[in-house]
């Protein structure tokens, strides 16, 4: 449509009139119309009682259509459609995601499935009726505010007098125009629990819960408000060697797209997976079965890091109140709906009392009317107004106990009892009836006057009637970040072109370096001495005559690089030792002391800090004596990256020989466990382990009879029934005390571990066999109780010392026995005090804290300047590289 300045324009052929109207003002309106409908009648539950709309009209259809028998869904979908303006559809699937929820409707037929992702039936086969908690606690005509329907024609609910934090235990979510819910349902017993301790006044925490299960990081919940975060991960442990086991899942996941997403993984080259199996029915089972020789743990974690496996959740709680939007936290929704439950319970109480209280005062009117015989006095009336004025002249003289005046209503419902109960009256049942409803107007006075209490024996009624069965399924645990970049399958190969200076995963004609990630970053250093970390791509030049390329750990502390550099052309020679923790991609930076020309003579990069010995060797020139002679790298303190290092030679250098590999100079690497989240870590959080070298193991024993040894890895995932987790040492004896289920005694035996690595089982194989005890130490003490045998005393306890009980046998030894008696329990008691004897490693050298390495280098009397300079003036560097490196 044109816009013209005229509101009105006639043609010339005086032609009937056309209006045009500007629509600016209709579009501010309407679209804050549609805006509102949408946020208040749609997407977002109100707080009064959890519900949105088309989920408050389906539960006031289904109690319309309630008689205890179950509906066919499509029925009720219809007869929702009196009250809801909108399509079936619509109305079909919130009826859906409400029986899904098994909190308020009762459901019959094929309704789907939440960890499947399989809708539900049609709507024409599936069936359902209010639960009876829904009865208990959704409905009561007598307190319920209603309104007309959107046609007028009948009369609806404004809210539900929901007496339960349902709102809480269903969660909601919806999109509207210009804002959004996400409230996740917490668990039902819990958030009664809550309630009781706000009536209590004391402080209260509710965390979600969640109906897939899972395991859930809830420390960043913030109370479910804006910015908070969960993050939620499916269970998944070690069935066998090669195969993983998914046996909940992620809130929001289903098997379909978790397992869409291993594969997807898988295809990208993040992860290994041989084969995935789907046997989920009533409980998850997702079997991830993985290629020989792939580490479970490393692959845990991997799913973790690149699939559904885990996922993040943003709550975020919105609600509607007075009509208006209102972002509020889920500790204050509990508060809010506990304290209208109260009120509730309140209304409901003055209805009882005000029922009784009426029952009472005509019980008490039809007894004075039969008992005084006040029916007779109206015999001889013949006007109704007569027949009123004698009732009320006869009662009056008995009128005076009665809590209230009586009304010409109540005389009118005298004159309706029938003679034939008037005939049957029995005054002492009557007064039995007045008595009884006397008790029951007490108790609610008494229950309005305590009415916290009251309200707190509600809750606990709740609890004991519906909370079985509804114990937390989500687990709650803190989680470590999985580093992607140490889990990552290394998917493609990394080449190098090492005089044209180009590295690339699409160099294949050139020399093969690792294979790596597409994530990954990579260290390369130059003869120049120039060092680079920049991402894998296919094809990167990073500057000519390579010297060095390997895939880069960030905050590495262990890997130590050895370097010899000539200072410019013809200047002198220095060595440094170093280690690079961080850098910023794509920036150079000189490892030299900056001056053009200068050289890298030797270069080395160690993974634990390894020291070694090399030769220098001088070219001929003047009066030089000493053309040779070898240094040490442990003589070399660790610095940063920047230092300038310790003088060698200020005469040219012919060469640098490699002449004796080193053993490292790092001190043991200590390990802490942290119980919490169940995994190893390095930065000291948690029991310390041990401090760890290279060839150091980690024993693992297990209540089921699993003993095994391994190297401790901070990926590593430990199982459930793990009872020892220490440092290994190998030759000191593990003893236990077991019950044979076969022979149907028990055994004690000693052992050491023969075969590093492997995990086997120190027990009999007999279902019936079980573990009593395990110790590590050196000397173990244990005490037998026996059980009483019939017609015999109680032996006294028996403490047995276990290394002069059976020597050290072999693993699969089945022992000696322990008693024949009968036993009731085993404990372990303290051990006997025993030195332990020092371990001693090869690599246990002592770091020299000189800055010379004067006892190696040339002496002559004519050239003091050829020995190692002992001033090392480093040039400003970050202050992480400064100084020796501080190691674990």
């Amino acid at each position: 449509m044109i816009e013209e300045e005229n509101d009105d324009l006639t043609n010339e052929q005086d032609e009937p009139q056309e209006t045009i109207t500007r629509v600016t003002g209709m579009y501010k309106d309407w679209f804050l119309d549609y805006a509102s409908y949408v946020i208040l009648e749609r997407a977002v539950p109100a707080i009064e009682d959890g519900f949105k709309p088309v989920q408050r009209r389906i539960m006031h259809s289904m109690k319309d259509l309630d008689d205890g028998r179950y509906n066919k869904v499509a029925n009720i979908v219809g007869h929702t459609m009196q009250y809801h303006p909108h399509g079936d559809a619509s109305i079909a699937d919130a009826m859906v995601q409400i029986g899904q929820k098994d909190l308020l409707i009762d459901t019959q037929g094929n309704w789907g499935n939440i960890l499947t992702g399989d809708s539900a039936a049609a709507s024409r086969y599936i069936e359902a009726r209010i639960s009876k908690f829904g009865l208990d606690v959704v409905y009561n005509p007598k307190i319920t505010e209603w309104q007309a329907s959107y046609d007028g024609r009948r009369k609806e609910p404004v809210n539900l007098p929901v007496m339960f934090p349902l709102l809480l235990a269903q969660g909601g979510e919806g999109i509207a125009v210009g804002l959004s819910t996400k409230i996740l349902p917490h668990n039902f017993i819990e958030l009664i629990d809550a309630s009781i301790k706000h009536l209590q006044g004391k402080r209260f925490t509710i965390l979600p819960d969640f109906p897939t299960a899972g395991i859930a990081d809830f420390s960043n919940y913030n109370d479910g408000l804006r910015g908070g975060k969960v993050r939620v991960r499916a269970k998944i442990s070690q069935l066998d060697k090669n195969t993983l086991v998914i046996t909940e899942l992620p809130f929001g996941t289903t098997t379909s797209s978790l397992i869409d997403s291993i594969l997807k993984a898988n295809d990208k080259g993040k992860i290994k997976v041989k084969k995935i199996e789907d046997n989920t029915a009533a409980e998850v089972e997702i079997l991830v079965h993985l290629p020989s020789g792939l580490s479970p743990d490393k692959t845990i974690d991997a799913l973790y890091a690149f699939t559904s496996c885990e996922s993040s959740i943003s709550p975020l709680g919105c609600v509607i109140e007075d009509n208006k939007p209102l972002f509020i936290g889920v500790s204050e929704m509990l508060r809010r709906s506990t304290d209208n439950t109260v009120q509730l319970l309140k209304q409901e109480l003055e209805i009882k009392l005000g029922e009784f209280e009426e029952q009472w005062h005509f019980a008490s009117l039809e007894r004075i009317f039969i008992e005084n015989r006040i029916y007779r006095d109206i015999e001889e009336e013949e006007t109704w107004e007569g027949v009123i004025s004698a009732i009320d002249k006869g009662l009056k003289p008995h009128i005076k106990h009665l809590k209230r005046a009586v009304t010409e209503e109540d005389i009118v419902r005298l004159t309706e009892i029938r003679i034939k109960r008037i005939s049957k009256f029995d005054i002492d049942k009557a007064q039995q009836k007045i008595d009884a409803l006397e008790e029951q107007i007490a108790e609610v006075k008494h229950h309005l006057e305590n009415l916290i209490d009251y309200s707190i024996a509600y809750f606990k009624r709740l609890k004991k009637d519906y909370g079985e069965g509804r114990e937390r399924k989500t687990e709650i645990r803190t989680f470590d970040d999985v580093d992607a970049t140490k889990v990552v399958i290394r998917n493609t190969k990394l080449y190098v072109n090492r005089e044209e200076g180009f590295i690339g995963t699409s160099l294949r004609r050139d020399e093969y370096v690792c294979d790596c990630s597409d994530i990954d970053d990579i260290i390369v250093f130059t003869k120049e001495g120039k060092m680079m970390v920049t991402k894998v791509d296919s094809k990167t030049f990073v500057g000519k005559d390579i010297i060095h390329v390997a895939v880069f750990k960030k905050k590495d502390k262990r890997t130590i690089y050895n370097m010899i550099y000539r200072d410019g052309k013809g200047g002198p020679s220095y060595i440094k030792r170093f280690a690079v923790t961080s850098t910023t991609r794509d920036r150079e930076y000189d490892l030299t002391n900056g001056n053009k020309s200068s050289v890298v003579l030797y270069f080395s990069a160690n993974p634990n800090g390894e020291a070694e010995v090399v030769t220098i060797l001088l070219r001929q020139a003047g009066s030089i004596k000493k053309l040779k002679w070898d240094i040490d790298f442990a003589d070399i303190l660790i610095k940063g990256r920047t230092s300038k290092g310790n003088l060698v030679t200020k005469y040219s250098v012919k060469r640098v020989e490699l002449k004796e590999k080193g053993v490292s100079t790092l001190k043991p690497r200590k390990i802490w466990f942290d119980d919490t989240v169940q995994r190893l870590n390095v930065d000291g959080r948690g029991e310390l382990v041990g401090e760890f070298r290279g060839e150091d193991k980690l024993l693992i024993i297990t209540q089921s009879g699993m003993i095994k040894t391994v190297t401790p890895e901070v990926t590593m995932h430990f199982d459930d029934d793990m009872i020892v987790m220490e440092k290994w040492i190998p030759k000191k004896p593990i003893s236990a005390i077991y019950y044979n289920g076969e022979k149907e005694l028990y055994y004690v035996k000693r052992f050491l571990i023969e075969q590093e690595g492997r995990e086997e089982s120190f027990i009999s194989d007999n279902p019936k066999s079980q573990l009593e005890i395990v110790s590590t130490d050196w000397k173990p003490m244990a005490e037998i109780v026996f059980a009483k045998e019939r017609g015999k005393d109680r032996k006294d306890n028996l403490a047995i010392n276990l290394e002069e009980f059976i020597a050290v046998k072999g693993i699969s030894a089945l022992g000696n026995q322990l008693t024949r008696d009968k036993v009731n329990q085993v404990n372990l008691l303290e051990s006997l005090p025993y030195e332990a004897p020092e371990e001693v490693h090869a690599d246990e050298l002592e770091v020299v804290d000189e800055e010379t390495v004067e006892a190696t280098s040339p002496t002559t009397n004519n050239d003091s300047s050829s020995k190692t300079s002992s001033n090392d003036s480093d040039k400003d560097s970050d202050s992480e590289d400064k100084g020796q490196t501080t190691l674990f």
